[in-house]
Order: C-alpha cells, then structure tokens, then sequence
C-alpha cells in the first residue's frame, strides 16, 4: 500500500471521527433529558454520574482518535 493512500486514510478517518464526536454531543447538549430519561431506565444513574460518563467517554473517544489517527497521519507526512 502506498503510503500517500495511508495518509489519506488515516485523515478521512480522523475527520470522520470528528463528526461522530461532534454529533455526540450535540445529540447529548440538544437532547440531555430524553437521553438521561431512556438511560435511567436501564441503569440507576443520578444526573451528575450520567454527565459524568458521557464526559468521560467523549474525552477517551477524542484521545483515542487523536492518538490512533491524527499522531500517525503528522508522523507519515514528516517521514515522507
């Protein structure tokens, strides 16, 4: 595989990834009590924990694509 095809690999994947974290939390800003009222039927969760780990998981989800798809696209393009 071309390491051009890589590189654009890796930043369509990182501006994909963008988007999925960018509708996330819209969906969460814009729809905080229907998500909080459909997750509390499942889980026991007070409104601060609920905040919590949806702050917790788009931080882990905006690390892990900058680590896995943004840091790999800067290090191909200074070895090319």
């Amino acid at each position: 595989m071309d390491i051009e095809v890589v590189r654009h690999v890796l930043i369509w994947s990182f501006v994909i990834n963008v988007g999925i974290l960018m509708l996330w939390f819209g969906i969460f800003w814009g729809a905080r009590e229907w998500l909080y009222g459909m997750h509390g039927r499942w889980f026991r969760l007070s409104p601060e924990r609920f905040d919590f780990a949806h702050y917790l998981g788009m931080s882990i989800y905006k690390v892990g694509n900058i680590l896995f798809n943004f840091v790999p696209w800067i290090a191909l393009h200074i070895v090319a």
